[in-house]
């Protein structure tokens, strides 16, 4: 029997969100049926910084801030993984956020 594991849900979510696009811990933890639960997506996106394939660098706050860019290698590597992607970012804000946000629970279905 396969054991469920909430943070590799998260971590299956984060790996679906497309280059230049964002979304926030509310919305990861709404889309897998648990809308009260964005500290625990929090801790997972914390966990994953050493998984080079979950793109941990795509959520932010619920007001675009980079609000986990101090679990990065550096204090700028958040940043400027997400200005490579082509977001503008100010005063650690992602400019336009509406514009790059990603809604898992529109763009996917369960």
């Amino acid at each position: 029997m396969k054991e469920h594991s909430f943070f590799k849900d998260v971590y299956e979510v984060v790996k679906l969100i497309p280059e230049g696009r964002v979304t926030n811990y509310g919305a990861i933890g709404k889309y897998l049926g648990s809308g009260l639960s964005a500290r625990m997506v929090g801790w997972a996106m914390n966990a994953a910084h050493g998984q080079s394939d979950v793109p941990a660098h795509r959520v932010v706050n619920a007001q675009g801030l980079l609000t986990g860019k101090m679990h990065f290698a550096t204090p700028t590597m958040m940043q400027e993984k997400l200005e490579a992607e082509g977001l503008a970012i100010v005063k650690d804000k992602i400019q336009n956020f509406k514009e790059h946000f990603w809604d898992p629970a529109i763009e996917l279905e369960l």
